[in-house]
């Protein structure tokens, strides 16, 4: 297991939401961060509560900005001269609409970002990481959406199987061309963060029941950093994610059913109210 103490390691998203907390908990366990999001304001809210000086550098970037992102090693690089791992977490969802009635500028915005983004940070930092002696760490997050299909999240549940996939296959590559940079899928389930809280109250859920069965951030860091620095191959998170991911194993078409029947009835009825 990679020890994260005087590491270095880069995490998307990293502003708010899981993003935030795996920052936090890195920068815990005594490790150097670049934290990376759109939203500058919230990078200097991060930076001014860590209080961590040196340890952690902020980098406002759009992830589908090829320039931007290719730019980005020699950076991280500037403020910590290495990288040993990438956590990438960046991510946005749809509204709850149906796949044909989603904007087309949104639908392609979502797989441009959740998707595109994910393999260019990737592809550019792979080569730093494949300089670390000892070995480096990816983790790329998908979600349970990959899984099972979710009413009203066509294209973002696309988007991250997509992530899945391109995870899966990328560690294939690098066991075949005996890398000794592994990579982990994250495939968080419900988790509690202002999306979620923002996803109750469009379907309206109780804030209060919705909270109840999401995890919440901090553990769900935890169980990302732990699983990606043991070089796993997959983490499910969550009780919902565990739960659609047995059953998929035993029928895809019960999973699928008992989906529908857990969420259409919220999607479609605030569709209608639109």
């Amino acid at each position: 297991m990679m020890q994260p103490a005087g590491k270095v390691f880069v995490v998307t998203g990293a502003a708010n939401g899981i993003g935030e907390q795996v920052v936090r908990e890195l920068l815990a366990r005594q490790a150097r961060v670049a934290a990376v999001d759109l939203d500058e304001a919230a990078l200097q809210r991060l930076s001014e509560s860590a209080a961590v000086g040196g340890r952690l550098s902020t980098h406002r970037l759009d992830v589908t900005d090829a320039g931007a992102v290719a730019a980005l090693p020699a950076a991280v690089i500037a403020a910590h001269g290495q990288v040993d791992g990438l956590f990438n977490i960046a991510g946005i969802a749809q509204d709850f609409e149906t796949a044909a009635g989603i904007d087309e500028a949104r639908m392609r915005t979502v797989m441009e970002v959740n998707f595109f983004g994910t393999v260019a940070m990737v592809r550019s930092f792979l080569p730093e990481l494949e300089r670390r002696p000892g070995g480096a760490v990816v983790m790329n997050t998908a979600s349970l959406a990959a899984m099972v299909p979710v009413p009203g999240a066509a294209i973002y549940g696309a988007s991250k199987a997509a992530v899945a996939q391109f995870g899966y296959g990328l560690r294939q590559d690098l066991r075949h061309a005996g890398s000794a940079v592994s990579v982990t899928t994250a495939v968080p389930g419900t988790v509690w963060t202002e999306l979620v809280r923002a996803s109750a109250n469009t379907l309206g859920t109780p804030e209060v029941v919705a909270r109840t069965f999401a995890m919440p951030a901090g553990r769900a860091a935890r169980r990302m950093i732990e699983t990606t620095l043991r070089g796993r191959t997959r983490v499910v998170i969550g009780k919902d994610a565990h739960f659609y991911d047995g059953l998929g194993r035993l029928s895809k078409r019960a999973a699928e059913r008992i989906s529908y029947l857990q969420v259409a009835r919220f999607v479609y009825r605030s569709q209608k109210k639109r």
